[in-house]
């Protein structure tokens, strides 16, 4: 049986194995004041709202 004349980096070895571990796309809900989709417990990133009030302040596009 073969055995490799040198050592593989661990970098290279990660690389190899993570093929077959893709990542998924994130799920997706809609937002309660807005209704965009955004990622689940996190605050809404076009108006500001987490949770049914007003967390951050979003300025207005121009």
């Amino acid at each position: 049986m073969p055995v490799p004349k040198k050592k593989h980096s661990r970098s290279r070895k990660m690389s190899r194995r993570t093929q077959n571990e893709r990542l998924t796309a994130p799920s997706l809900t809609t937002c309660v004041n807005c209704k965009t989709a955004k990622m689940p417990h996190r605050v809404c990133g076009s108006c500001g709202f987490y949770r049914g009030r007003q967390v951050i302040e979003v300025p207005p596009l121009e």
